[in-house]
């Protein structure tokens, strides 16, 4: 079922049980029950429209890790795939989004919060959901919010001292187990003491909280390749083949660690001061044997024993390549680390000066880190035929025993190649805060409040160059002028270490994949000295071919990447804003239908400065001494590298109104008015430009006259550091029913019209020439280029069911629904029917609109990221001791990326017949590529041993979903990639005292 309705707060909701007391029934309500009551008093209540999830005990959100948590709230989504690499699954999530945009900014105590990942919020799934009190996921921010939040803020609580009324504390434990990845259960704890005490200075309060998780997964795959449109296969028609179909599988280890200290301090009534410190460190590795494509001739593939649908998409089919021995495919043992860690200090001042003052400071100070390394080590082999099945709901690979047998020889292996990269990235900021408040003493004014806040933050982000470095050990098409052989693993001169990969319980047993030959993962982790090794067997084979044909060199020889000064590598950026705002608490009471709310005007001013560098290389061709040249001018532009500093300012205007009218205790409607701004992230702002230059001539044979034909001066900006905020006006109108203290029904209705979006398009770069005359050079770069709306409306109910009869008095349910509609339209279109050849600048095209392998654009392509409808749906349950949940999550199918690896190349057929190149097979393709719809379903129950201790078991995706990707061309959409992960397991025990 395409609508699925869930859970707004996504909590699970604990015992509620009646007692008799004094003749009378009394609902005692604890745990997750409380929680939602908590939650639902704080959306009521609020001055801006919010959705929150509280803890039901110390550290216990109802999901294992934040990304979930947040997922379960209305208007929310969960992006799957890891982030920047839709080729690669997400467990626990990358990153959200809020009614279809991702323009999040995080918080941690009302705070600016971020990691150093090149963008300005925090990556989620590094946080330990375990130090978590609550989260608050505001849609419309008031004035008096830190700017930044276009699409919502997500703040992150955490417990104070004086929280509790005493001494505080918890304990837990946890193993968890993924049935994919079998293997041990991995271990996860927690901790907290808090307590508070009166002394001769004044009342003081500590709090310690510490938590440690680790989590082992597998994500199978299968990959079907790009289809091609292929006019030699059956007479008379044009059907489309894919090239093939790739599989792998990823195991991944993750390790989370949160450390957390509170202090308070109240000397006497109206002051208090706290200095708190968060750290979280998260440490990630995965591996993964993927057995990959490289098979470079896709349209001298032949095809037998096909069917084809009505638009003439293969179905099913046997693939082959004997005039080049066959399909070239590299097993890939690929290894990636990240280390990253955020830190936050802060100390917060609050004084209460009289009746009607009160005055807040607050300093913050973050340090962000982030390193990463990825190591690919393949073999090779030529596949002689391949058939596939792609009529059901997966792809199915049909091999025979022979050919089975021969994939599972290690004789059959060459060593194909290597790649790495490495990243380094640390953020950090400073801010200062101040904030006044004045109480009225009126019936309808309530307060005032102004303050003014200042920050300076650098990011820094380091990659090392060349940034995925891609070396050749032995290839195929280097036989013969380069090469003397392949270096098969039969031969004794290049054994190493490989292993035969089984694929067991492959998609938990839906499917199977032969056997694979593949490297072991030391030879991946090993860098640099293993790759060194490997490429030795180059220069044997090397040496053997010059030493045989008398002439030629080893031009393959390798190099490793480095961390140098190439400013190529360095992305530095810093930014400095103040903001100051103003915002009125007013109330009217005496009204039939009271009416309250905020009215405020938010002011900053960013001033950012970005290291640039611009590099050009001329191209002027060498002509022969008294040529007669002629036709276009070739600008005299001599080669330069110029290092230059980009400032870049603006000032943004931010008015926000928030009106509540309460139709009676029970229900109540909200008005919400606003702008907001949501700044570029750091990654868009580099200042980095190359610049190219291209010359056509053609030579008159007889007169050895030249003509200059064109000059082309085109560049690449690696990014734009006078890039502008992406600005919305926005409305929201919600009303609210709160029937029941764990009971609402709520409806939301929104739009948000968006300007300046950014998008990668032409820029022009002007240079001085040596005469003097000023050039401009096409450049593509992301801009501000693009305006657009996101609308839509948000339904949520949940309530427990306390007048059924007595066995089924403890059922409850959570449902919530969005539906989002979007549209983007540039400022200058760049539509054309057809794309050209290249993937350079002039091809802008192609990554805005993508462009299909027969060269033809799609166009009219939505807002990435965003679902038009989803929702959930939780069935709870809580009676005495025990408490259960069965949640389902959902989402519609939304874009992920256009034109990004795995779906793009350089070999598409140029079909246009007014194209030079027409019937060629040199257009550069890029397929919009599509999350598909996807639903999940997690359960839990929880049965208290005793009022301090609790016992309990989860697990996530009870249905095996499988995660599927389509890929958007001409003849028809179609199945791209199919990612398992299956059930996971965590059995806890959780005491408080």
């Amino acid at each position: 079922m395409n609508l699925a309705v869930a859970s707004a707060c996504a909590t699970l909701v604990l015992p509620a049980y009646a007692q008799q007391a004094d003749g009378a029934t009394v609902v005692v309500v604890s745990g997750q029950r409380a929680a939602l009551q908590s939650a639902q008093k704080i959306k009521q209540n609020a001055d801006e429209i919010v959705d929150s999830i509280v803890a039901d005990d110390i550290g216990k959100l109802p999901d294992r890790s934040v990304t979930e948590v947040l997922q379960r709230v209305v208007g929310v989504t969960m992006d799957r795939s890891m982030a920047g690499d839709p080729q690669h699954y997400a467990v626990e999530g990358s990153g959200v989004a809020i009614r279809g945009l991702n323009y999040v900014r995080s918080e941690l105590n009302g705070r600016d919060s971020f990691s150093a990942n090149g963008g300005r919020a925090l990556n989620f799934e590094d946080v330990p959901p375990e130090l978590m009190a609550g989260v608050d996921v505001y849609k419309n921010p008031s004035a008096e919010q830190i700017e930044g939040a276009i699409s919502g803020l997500v703040n992150l609580r955490t417990a104070m001292p004086f929280d509790f009324k005493g001494f505080k504390g918890s304990v837990s434990g946890q193993k968890s187990y993924s049935t994919l990845k079998e293997g041990k259960a991995t271990p996860s704890a927690s901790l907290m003491l808090s307590d508070r005490w009166k002394t001769g200075i004044g009342e003081i309060g500590l709090l310690v909280d510490l938590a440690k998780s680790q989590s082992d997964t597998r994500t199978d795959a299968i990959k079907i390749d790009a289809f091609y449109p292929r006019d030699n296969v059956v007479p008379g028609k044009t059907v489309w083949v894919p090239k093939g179909a790739l599989w792998r599988t990823q195991d991944f280890e993750r390790e989370r660690q949160g450390q957390y200290a509170a202090a308070q301090w109240r000397p006497f009534t109206g002051l208090t001061t706290a200095l708190t410190y968060f750290k979280s460190d998260y440490h990630m590795k995965w591996s993964e044997q993927a057995m990959l494509m490289q098979h470079t001739t896709p349209y001298d593939i032949k095809v037998s024993d096909a069917t084809y649908d009505a638009n003439g998409m293969m179905l099913t089919g046997t693939l082959s390549d004997p005039e080049h021995g066959g399909i070239n495919y590299n097993p890939d043992r690929r290894v990636a680390t990240r280390d990253s860690s955020t830190t936050d200090v802060n100390w917060n001042v609050q004084w209460r000066v009289s009746p009607q003052w009160t005055v807040r400071n607050d300093l913050q100070r973050i340090r962000a880190r982030s390193e990463g390394f990825d190591s690919d080590v393949a073999t090779g082999l030529q596949i002689q035929s391949q058939r596939l099945d792609l009529t059901g709901g997966m792809p199915n690979l049909i091999f025979t025993d022979a050919q089975r047998a021969m994939l599972a020889d290690p004789n059959q292996y060459y060593w194909a190649y290597t790649m790495e990269h490495r990243d380094r990235s640390k953020a950090d900021s400073k801010a200062w805060k101040t904030d006044v408040q004045y109480e009225f003493d009126h019936s309808v004014l309530r307060d005032l409040r102004f303050g003014v806040r200042l920050t300076d933050r650098n990011s820094h982000t380091h990659n090392s160059n060349p940034s995925y470095n891609w070396q050749a050990i032995t290839q195929p098409w280097m036989l013969g002028w380069n090469i003397s052989q392949l270096a098969y693993l039969g031969d004794p001169r290049f054994s190493n270490e490989t292993n035969v990969h089984t694929y067991p319980n492959f998609f938990n047993g839906k499917t199977s994949v032969p056997s694979v030959v593949f490297p072991n993962d030391s030879l991946a982790v090993g860098y640099p000295g293993t790759y060194e090794a490997l490429h030795k067997y180059y220069d044997i084979v090397c040496k053997e071919q010059t030493t045989k044909q008398g002439w030629g060199s080893c031009d393959f020889a390798w190099k490793n990447s480095t961390f140098g000064t190439d400013p190529a590598e360095i992305n530095d950026v810093s930014e400095r804003t103040k903001a100051f705002y103003s915002q009125l608490r007013f109330g009217f009471d005496d009204l039939k239908y009271p009416i309250d709310g905020n009215i405020g005007l938010r002011y900053v001013r960013t001033n950012s400065t970005a290291a640039g560098y611009t590099v050009f290389k001329p191209s002027v061709p060498t002509f022969p001494p008294g040529a007669s040249v002629s036709g276009v001018a070739i600008p005299d532009i001599a080669a330069f590298s110029e290092q230059q500093d980009f400032a870049n300012s603006y000032s943004n205007v931010l008015p926000s109104l928030n009106l509540r009218m309460k139709a009676s205790e029970k229900l109540q409607f909200r008005l919400a008015l606003g702008k907001a701004m949501s700044r570029p992230d750091f990654s868009q702002l580099q200042g980095y430009t190359t610049l190219m230059e291209e010359i056509k001539t053609s030579t008159n044979e007889a007169t050895k006259a030249i003509t200059v034909n064109s000059v082309s001066l085109t560049g690449t900006g690696a990014g734009n550091p006078m890039l502008k905020p992406t600005t919305s006006k926005q409305l929201d109108v919600t009303a609210e029913w709160y029937f029941a203290p764990s009971g609402s029904l709520t409806v939301a209705v929104f739009n948000k019209q968006l300007k300046d979006i950014i998008v990668n398009q032409l820029n022009t770069y002007d240079v001085a020439g040596a005469d003097g005359k000023t050039h401009s050079f096409t450049i593509t770069s992301p801009v501000n280029g693009a305006r657009g709306h996101a609308r839509g409306f948000e339904v949520a109910y949940q309530q427990y069911y306390d007048n059924l009869p007595e066995w089924l008095s403890g059922l409850g349910v959570q449902a919530s629904f969005t539906f989002v509609d979007s549209k983007r339209k540039l400022y200058n279109p760049v539509f054309s029917p057809y794309c050209t050849t290249g993937d350079g600048a002039v091809n802008v095209n192609l990554y805005v609109n993508g462009c299909d392998t027969d060269g033809r654009s799609f166009g009219n392509l939505p807002l990435q990221g965003l679902s038009r409808q989803s929702g959930n749906l939780s069935l709870m349950y809580d009676k005495g001791p025990v408490s259960a949940r069965l949640a389902y999550n959902w989402r519609s199918k939304n874009l992920q990326a256009v034109n990004t690896w795995g779906t793009r190349g350089t070999d598409g057929k140029d079909t246009n017949s007014a194209s030079p190149t027409y019937g060629a097979t040199n257009i550069a393709w890029g397929l919009p590529l599509w999350a598909d719809a996807y639903g999940q379903l997690d359960a839990s129950i929880f049965y208290k041993i005793t009022e301090k201790l609790q016992f309990g078991l989860e697990a996530q995706n009870l249905n095996k979903a499988v995660f599927k990707q389509l890929m958007q061309q001409h003849a028809g959409t179609s199945g791209h990639s199919w990612f398992a992960t299956g059930p996971r397991y965590t059995a806890q025990l959780r005491y408080s005292f």
